[in-house]
Protein backbone atom coordinates (compact mmCIF):
# COMPACT_ATOMS: atom_id res chain seq x y z
CA UNK A 1 0.00 0.00 0.00
CA UNK A 2 0.97 3.57 -0.76
CA UNK A 3 2.80 5.33 1.98
CA UNK A 4 3.54 9.35 2.65
CA UNK A 5 6.95 10.89 3.91
CA UNK A 6 7.48 14.04 5.04
CA UNK A 7 11.12 16.22 5.56
CA UNK A 8 10.93 20.30 6.10
CA UNK A 9 13.43 22.89 6.00
CA UNK A 10 13.97 26.20 7.26
CA UNK A 11 15.54 29.69 6.07
CA UNK A 12 18.58 31.53 6.53
CA UNK A 13 16.97 33.82 8.79
CA UNK A 14 15.70 30.73 10.51
CA UNK A 15 16.39 31.89 14.65
CA UNK A 16 18.46 28.75 14.39
CA UNK A 17 19.85 29.33 10.79
CA UNK A 18 21.21 32.95 11.77
CA UNK A 19 23.00 30.78 15.37
CA UNK A 20 24.65 28.07 13.19
CA UNK A 21 25.54 30.47 10.32
CA UNK A 22 27.59 32.86 13.12
CA UNK A 23 29.03 29.94 14.73
CA UNK A 24 30.70 29.06 11.45
CA UNK A 25 31.29 32.39 10.69
CA UNK A 26 33.56 32.19 13.67
CA UNK A 27 34.67 28.89 12.98
CA UNK A 28 36.19 29.91 9.26
CA UNK A 29 37.61 33.28 10.34
CA UNK A 30 39.65 31.20 13.35
CA UNK A 31 40.55 28.78 10.98
CA UNK A 32 41.36 31.27 7.85
CA UNK A 33 44.38 32.72 10.02
CA UNK A 34 44.85 29.77 12.02
CA UNK A 35 44.34 26.65 10.69
CA UNK A 36 45.38 24.11 13.48
CA UNK A 37 42.62 26.51 15.64
CA UNK A 38 40.41 24.01 17.78
CA UNK A 39 36.65 25.54 17.98
CA UNK A 40 33.72 24.30 19.83
CA UNK A 41 31.42 27.86 19.70
CA UNK A 42 27.66 27.96 19.99
CA UNK A 43 25.50 30.96 19.56
CA UNK A 44 22.09 32.16 21.01
CA UNK A 45 20.05 34.66 19.63
CA UNK A 46 17.26 36.37 20.82
CA UNK A 47 15.70 39.70 20.85
CA UNK A 48 17.87 42.23 20.18
CA UNK A 49 20.93 39.80 21.60
CA UNK A 50 23.34 37.62 20.60
CA UNK A 51 25.39 35.45 23.31
CA UNK A 52 28.45 33.58 21.81
CA UNK A 53 29.96 30.69 23.98
CA UNK A 54 32.34 28.05 23.99
CA UNK A 55 35.26 26.68 23.74
CA UNK A 56 38.41 27.57 21.54
CA UNK A 57 42.16 26.79 21.42
CA UNK A 58 43.95 29.50 18.78
CA UNK A 59 47.06 31.15 17.86
CA UNK A 60 45.16 33.81 16.46
CA UNK A 61 42.43 36.48 17.37
CA UNK A 62 39.63 37.55 15.10
CA UNK A 63 36.54 40.03 15.72
CA UNK A 64 33.91 38.43 17.25
CA UNK A 65 31.61 41.25 17.20
CA UNK A 66 32.28 42.51 13.64
CA UNK A 67 32.06 38.52 12.18
CA UNK A 68 28.53 38.35 14.15
CA UNK A 69 27.14 41.59 13.06
CA UNK A 70 28.62 40.92 8.94
CA UNK A 71 26.59 37.62 8.95
CA UNK A 72 23.45 39.01 10.70
CA UNK A 73 23.28 41.76 8.04
CA UNK A 74 24.09 39.59 5.16
CA UNK A 75 20.96 37.05 5.55
CA UNK A 76 18.53 40.37 5.71
CA UNK A 77 17.98 41.52 9.68
CA UNK A 78 18.76 45.11 8.55
CA UNK A 79 15.61 46.94 9.62
CA UNK A 80 14.83 47.82 13.39
CA UNK A 81 11.09 46.85 12.40
CA UNK A 82 12.60 43.48 13.18
CA UNK A 83 13.35 43.97 16.46
CA UNK A 84 16.99 41.94 15.50
CA UNK A 85 19.14 43.73 13.61
CA UNK A 86 23.19 43.52 13.18
CA UNK A 87 24.15 47.00 13.10
CA UNK A 88 22.04 47.23 17.13
CA UNK A 89 21.90 44.10 18.00
CA UNK A 90 24.31 43.50 21.98
CA UNK A 91 26.45 40.74 21.72
CA UNK A 92 28.01 39.16 24.67
CA UNK A 93 31.07 36.64 24.00
CA UNK A 94 31.55 34.30 27.28
CA UNK A 95 34.15 32.20 24.87
CA UNK A 96 36.84 30.86 26.66
CA UNK A 97 39.98 28.29 25.88
CA UNK A 98 39.62 24.90 25.26
CA UNK A 99 40.03 22.22 27.95
CA UNK A 100 43.31 20.91 28.28
CA UNK A 101 41.75 17.75 29.36
CA UNK A 102 39.82 17.09 26.00
CA UNK A 103 42.84 18.52 23.64
CA UNK A 104 45.41 15.61 25.47
CA UNK A 105 43.26 12.92 23.71
CA UNK A 106 43.09 14.62 20.06
CA UNK A 107 46.87 16.35 20.27
CA UNK A 108 49.05 13.49 19.83
CA UNK A 109 53.25 13.22 18.99
CA UNK A 110 52.26 13.12 15.12
CA UNK A 111 49.08 14.03 13.48
CA UNK A 112 48.49 10.26 12.07
CA UNK A 113 48.07 9.21 15.96
CA UNK A 114 45.41 12.20 16.15
CA UNK A 115 42.25 10.48 18.47
CA UNK A 116 38.69 11.68 17.97
CA UNK A 117 37.10 14.90 19.79
CA UNK A 118 34.60 12.68 21.43
CA UNK A 119 32.91 9.46 21.25
CA UNK A 120 29.79 9.16 19.92
CA UNK A 121 28.05 7.31 15.99
CA UNK A 122 27.76 9.43 12.99
CA UNK A 123 25.74 8.38 10.26
CA UNK A 124 25.95 9.12 6.41
CA UNK A 125 23.28 8.43 4.24
CA UNK A 126 22.68 8.58 0.00
CA UNK A 127 19.88 7.50 -2.07
CA UNK A 128 19.32 7.16 -6.03
CA UNK A 129 15.63 9.20 -5.74
CA UNK A 130 17.45 12.30 -7.10
CA UNK A 131 20.45 13.65 -8.92
CA UNK A 132 22.50 14.52 -6.47
CA UNK A 133 21.71 11.45 -3.96
CA UNK A 134 19.39 13.02 -1.75
CA UNK A 135 16.12 12.42 -0.15
CA UNK A 136 13.69 13.96 -2.71
CA UNK A 137 11.37 15.50 0.26
CA UNK A 138 14.27 17.51 2.09
CA UNK A 139 15.37 18.23 -1.71
CA UNK A 140 12.43 20.24 -2.45
CA UNK A 141 12.27 21.75 0.91
CA UNK A 142 15.25 23.30 0.96
CA UNK A 143 14.97 24.55 -2.75
CA UNK A 144 11.29 26.63 -2.14
CA UNK A 145 13.24 27.97 0.59
CA UNK A 146 16.44 29.14 -1.70
CA UNK A 147 14.02 30.02 -4.01
CA UNK A 148 11.93 32.22 -1.67
CA UNK A 149 15.57 34.29 -0.49
CA UNK A 150 16.05 34.95 -4.14
CA UNK A 151 12.58 36.25 -4.55
CA UNK A 152 13.08 38.56 -1.08
CA UNK A 153 16.15 39.80 -2.45
CA UNK A 154 15.60 40.65 -5.69
CA UNK A 155 12.54 42.60 -4.44
CA UNK A 156 10.66 42.57 -7.69
CA UNK A 157 7.78 40.21 -7.51
CA UNK A 158 7.06 39.79 -3.98
CA UNK A 159 8.45 42.97 -1.82
CA UNK A 160 7.11 41.85 1.65
CA UNK A 161 9.01 38.95 2.08
CA UNK A 162 10.74 39.21 5.48
CA UNK A 163 13.91 36.73 6.61
CA UNK A 164 12.23 33.72 8.55
CA UNK A 165 10.62 30.60 6.92
CA UNK A 166 10.02 27.00 6.58
CA UNK A 167 8.95 24.78 4.08
CA UNK A 168 7.58 20.82 4.38
CA UNK A 169 7.09 18.36 1.78
CA UNK A 170 4.85 15.27 1.78
CA UNK A 171 5.65 12.78 -1.07
CA UNK A 172 3.41 9.86 -1.71
CA UNK A 173 5.59 6.87 -2.31
CA UNK A 174 4.48 3.58 -4.12
CA UNK A 175 5.03 0.07 -2.23
CA UNK A 176 8.61 -0.26 -4.25
CA UNK A 177 9.57 3.42 -2.94
CA UNK A 178 9.28 4.90 -5.72
CA UNK A 179 8.04 8.93 -5.23
CA UNK A 180 4.12 8.78 -7.09
CA UNK A 181 3.58 12.43 -5.99
CA UNK A 182 3.62 15.34 -4.16
CA UNK A 183 0.59 15.03 -1.73
CA UNK A 184 1.13 18.09 0.42
CA UNK A 185 3.60 21.46 0.56
CA UNK A 186 3.11 23.42 3.44
CA UNK A 187 5.07 27.27 3.76
CA UNK A 188 5.21 29.64 6.61
CA UNK A 189 6.87 32.92 5.82
CA UNK A 190 7.23 35.94 7.77
CA UNK A 191 6.02 39.41 5.69
CA UNK A 192 5.56 42.78 6.44
CA UNK A 193 2.08 43.58 7.93
CA UNK A 194 -0.39 44.67 5.26
CA UNK A 195 -2.84 47.52 5.15
CA UNK A 196 -5.50 45.22 4.00
CA UNK A 197 -7.13 42.67 6.27
CA UNK A 198 -5.56 39.06 7.13
CA UNK A 199 -7.80 37.15 5.03
CA UNK A 200 -6.98 39.55 2.11
CA UNK A 201 -3.69 39.49 3.30
CA UNK A 202 -3.34 35.63 3.05
CA UNK A 203 -4.80 34.95 -0.25
CA UNK A 204 -2.58 37.76 -1.96
CA UNK A 205 0.73 36.02 -0.23
CA UNK A 206 -0.66 32.05 -1.40
CA UNK A 207 -1.51 33.53 -4.67
CA UNK A 208 1.59 35.45 -5.03
CA UNK A 209 3.26 32.10 -3.96
CA UNK A 210 1.80 29.74 -6.31
CA UNK A 211 2.41 32.16 -9.11
CA UNK A 212 5.69 33.31 -8.66
CA UNK A 213 7.79 31.42 -6.81
CA UNK A 214 6.61 27.18 -7.37
CA UNK A 215 7.19 27.38 -10.86
CA UNK A 216 11.02 29.00 -9.72
CA UNK A 217 11.51 25.47 -7.87
CA UNK A 218 10.11 23.10 -10.78
CA UNK A 219 12.58 24.40 -13.26
CA UNK A 220 15.33 23.72 -10.64
CA UNK A 221 14.24 20.21 -11.32
CA UNK A 222 14.23 17.37 -13.74
CA UNK A 223 11.32 16.74 -15.68
CA UNK A 224 10.89 13.20 -13.88
CA UNK A 225 10.56 15.26 -10.51
CA UNK A 226 8.43 18.26 -12.53
CA UNK A 227 5.43 15.69 -13.01
CA UNK A 228 5.35 15.20 -9.19
CA UNK A 229 3.94 18.58 -9.26
CA UNK A 230 0.30 17.69 -9.72
CA UNK A 231 -3.11 19.71 -9.30
CA UNK A 232 -4.26 17.77 -6.45
CA UNK A 233 -1.05 18.99 -4.35
CA UNK A 234 -2.65 20.47 -1.27
CA UNK A 235 -0.87 23.45 -0.29
CA UNK A 236 -0.99 25.12 3.26
CA UNK A 237 0.99 28.74 2.79
CA UNK A 238 1.00 30.62 6.28
CA UNK A 239 -1.61 28.21 7.93
CA UNK A 240 -1.97 30.06 11.23
CA UNK A 241 -2.50 33.07 10.06
CA UNK A 242 -0.32 36.55 9.65
CA UNK A 243 3.88 35.72 10.52
CA UNK A 244 5.08 39.49 10.75
CA UNK A 245 7.13 38.92 14.01
CA UNK A 246 9.54 36.03 13.69
CA UNK A 247 13.58 35.62 13.93
CA UNK A 248 15.08 35.94 16.97
CA UNK A 249 12.30 38.47 17.97
CA UNK A 250 9.45 36.19 17.06
CA UNK A 251 11.49 32.44 18.88
CA UNK A 252 14.81 31.88 20.12
CA UNK A 253 17.50 30.40 18.30
CA UNK A 254 20.40 27.89 19.12
CA UNK A 255 22.91 26.39 17.11
CA UNK A 256 22.35 22.69 16.86
CA UNK A 257 19.11 22.91 16.92
CA UNK A 258 18.52 21.48 13.37
CA UNK A 259 20.44 19.28 12.63
CA UNK A 260 17.90 16.98 10.80
CA UNK A 261 17.04 19.97 8.20
CA UNK A 262 21.56 20.02 8.21
CA UNK A 263 21.32 15.75 6.89
CA UNK A 264 18.78 13.52 5.76
CA UNK A 265 15.67 15.49 6.67
CA UNK A 266 14.39 12.28 8.57
CA UNK A 267 15.72 9.07 6.12
CA UNK A 268 18.39 7.30 7.37
CA UNK A 269 19.75 8.17 10.80
CA UNK A 270 21.17 10.96 12.79
CA UNK A 271 23.89 9.94 15.91
CA UNK A 272 22.49 13.01 17.31
CA UNK A 273 25.63 15.49 17.36
CA UNK A 274 24.88 18.55 15.80
CA UNK A 275 27.98 20.19 13.53
CA UNK A 276 27.74 24.28 13.17
CA UNK A 277 30.76 25.46 15.18
CA UNK A 278 32.81 22.46 15.47
CA UNK A 279 36.52 22.58 13.71
CA UNK A 280 36.71 19.06 12.20
CA UNK A 281 38.54 17.56 15.11
CA UNK A 282 34.98 16.95 16.14
CA UNK A 283 34.01 13.58 14.73
CA UNK A 284 30.47 14.63 15.32
CA UNK A 285 31.11 17.06 12.09
CA UNK A 286 34.36 15.32 10.03
CA UNK A 287 33.13 11.20 10.47
CA UNK A 288 29.41 12.27 9.34
CA UNK A 289 30.84 14.53 6.48
CA UNK A 290 32.95 10.67 5.73
CA UNK A 291 30.39 8.73 6.15
CA UNK A 292 28.18 10.77 3.47
CA UNK A 293 31.26 10.70 1.34
CA UNK A 294 31.28 6.89 1.54
CA UNK A 295 27.15 6.46 0.90
CA UNK A 296 27.32 8.39 -1.82
CA UNK A 297 29.87 6.91 -3.65
CA UNK A 298 28.54 3.56 -3.12
CA UNK A 299 25.46 4.39 -4.09
CA UNK A 300 26.46 6.16 -7.47
CA UNK A 301 29.05 2.82 -8.13
CA UNK A 302 26.25 0.79 -8.18
CA UNK A 303 26.71 -1.12 -4.92
CA UNK A 304 22.95 -0.44 -3.64
CA UNK A 305 20.01 1.56 -4.50
CA UNK A 306 19.85 3.33 -0.51
CA UNK A 307 22.69 2.86 2.25
CA UNK A 308 23.31 3.82 5.45
CA UNK A 309 26.63 4.03 6.95
CA UNK A 310 27.34 4.53 10.38
CA UNK A 311 30.70 5.05 12.28
CA UNK A 312 31.29 5.30 15.92
CA UNK A 313 34.53 6.30 17.97
CA UNK A 314 35.84 6.73 21.32
CA UNK A 315 37.47 10.00 22.50
CA UNK A 316 40.90 9.93 22.14
CA UNK A 317 40.84 6.52 20.54
CA UNK A 318 42.49 6.86 16.51
CA UNK A 319 40.27 3.68 15.15
CA UNK A 320 36.94 3.67 14.54
CA UNK A 321 35.09 1.64 17.41
CA UNK A 322 32.61 -0.01 14.06
CA UNK A 323 31.38 0.56 10.85
CA UNK A 324 28.17 -0.40 10.04
CA UNK A 325 26.13 -0.47 6.40
CA UNK A 326 22.73 -0.76 6.02
CA UNK A 327 21.47 -1.47 2.49
CA UNK A 328 17.71 -1.70 3.13
CA UNK A 329 17.62 -4.77 1.12
CA UNK A 330 18.90 -2.99 -1.90
CA UNK A 331 22.18 -4.04 -2.53
CA UNK A 332 22.98 -4.71 -6.07
CA UNK A 333 26.03 -7.54 -5.25
CA UNK A 334 25.95 -10.79 -4.03
CA UNK A 335 27.02 -10.13 -0.33
CA UNK A 336 25.48 -9.37 3.23
CA UNK A 337 25.35 -5.81 4.65
CA UNK A 338 28.09 -7.36 7.16
CA UNK A 339 30.61 -7.99 4.00
CA UNK A 340 29.93 -5.11 2.40
CA UNK A 341 30.95 -2.71 5.72
CA UNK A 342 33.98 -4.78 6.01
CA UNK A 343 35.25 -3.94 2.67
CA UNK A 344 34.36 -0.34 3.43
CA UNK A 345 35.95 -0.08 6.37
CA UNK A 346 38.97 -1.40 4.40
CA UNK A 347 38.32 1.20 1.71
CA UNK A 348 37.66 4.51 3.18
CA UNK A 349 39.76 6.02 6.13
CA UNK A 350 37.97 6.50 8.83
CA UNK A 351 40.85 8.15 11.12
CA UNK A 352 39.90 11.71 12.56
CA UNK A 353 43.72 12.58 10.40
CA UNK A 354 43.13 11.00 7.90
CA UNK A 355 39.05 12.31 7.16
CA UNK A 356 40.40 15.81 7.25
CA UNK A 357 43.01 15.42 4.91
CA UNK A 358 41.48 13.62 2.38
CA UNK A 359 38.56 16.36 2.73
CA UNK A 360 40.58 18.86 3.11
CA UNK A 361 38.32 20.08 5.89
CA UNK A 362 41.53 22.48 7.50
CA UNK A 363 40.19 25.20 5.79
CA UNK A 364 37.39 28.00 5.98
CA UNK A 365 35.23 26.16 4.31
CA UNK A 366 32.06 26.01 6.56
CA UNK A 367 29.99 29.15 6.35
CA UNK A 368 28.54 27.95 2.91
CA UNK A 369 27.38 24.38 5.09
CA UNK A 370 25.21 26.23 7.61
CA UNK A 371 21.77 26.87 6.05
CA UNK A 372 19.75 24.77 3.21
CA UNK A 373 21.76 21.16 4.50
CA UNK A 374 25.23 20.26 4.81
CA UNK A 375 24.78 17.50 2.08
CA UNK A 376 23.69 17.07 -1.24
CA UNK A 377 25.28 20.51 -2.56
CA UNK A 378 27.65 20.61 -5.52
CA UNK A 379 31.21 20.69 -4.78
CA UNK A 380 33.03 24.10 -6.16
CA UNK A 381 36.37 25.87 -5.56
CA UNK A 382 35.76 29.62 -4.25
CA UNK A 383 38.17 32.16 -3.55
CA UNK A 384 37.09 33.69 -0.22
CA UNK A 385 38.46 36.53 1.19
CA UNK A 386 39.25 37.51 5.43
CA UNK A 387 39.98 40.67 7.12
CA UNK A 388 40.86 41.62 10.36
CA UNK A 389 41.96 44.45 12.49
CA UNK A 390 44.49 41.98 14.16
CA UNK A 391 45.54 39.80 11.34
CA UNK A 392 45.56 41.88 8.10
CA UNK A 393 43.67 40.66 5.05
CA UNK A 394 43.76 37.07 3.12
CA UNK A 395 42.87 35.60 0.27
CA UNK A 396 41.82 31.98 0.37
CA UNK A 397 40.96 29.32 -2.80
CA UNK A 398 39.21 26.76 -1.17
CA UNK A 399 37.15 23.52 -1.72
CA UNK A 400 33.56 23.61 -1.49
CA UNK A 401 31.34 20.57 -0.13
CA UNK A 402 34.69 18.08 -1.14
CA UNK A 403 32.33 15.61 1.01
CA UNK A 404 29.90 15.15 -2.59
CA UNK A 405 32.80 14.36 -5.04
CA UNK A 406 31.72 11.01 -6.63
CA UNK A 407 36.11 10.55 -6.58
CA UNK A 408 35.71 7.16 -5.26
CA UNK A 409 33.24 5.21 -7.36
CA UNK A 410 36.22 3.54 -9.61
CA UNK A 411 37.70 2.10 -6.44
CA UNK A 412 34.78 1.18 -5.07
CA UNK A 413 33.69 -0.93 -8.20
CA UNK A 414 36.61 -2.19 -8.28
CA UNK A 415 36.60 -4.00 -4.29
CA UNK A 416 33.01 -5.13 -5.34
CA UNK A 417 34.09 -6.44 -8.95
CA UNK A 418 30.96 -4.04 -10.14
Amino acid sequence: MPYLFTSESVSEGHPDKIADQISDALLDNFLAFDPESKVACETLVTTGQVVLAGEVKSHTYVDLQQITREVINRIGYTKGAYQFSGDSCGIISLIHEQSKDINQGVDRGTKEEQGAGDQGMMFGYATKETENYMPLALDISHKILQELASLRREDDDITYLRPDAKAQVTIEYSDDNVPLRIDTIVISTQHDPFDEDDLKMLKTIKSHLLAILIPRVKKRLPESIQALFTDDIKYYINPTGKFVIGGPHGDTGLTGRKIVVDTYGGKGAHGGGAFSGKDPSKVDRSAAYAARHAAKNLVAAGVADEILVQISYAIGVVQPTSVFVDTYGTAKVEMTDGEIAKIVSNLFDFRPFAIEERLKLRNPIYLETAAYGHMGKEPRIVTKVFESPYNGRIKREVELFTWEKLDMVDLVQEAFNI
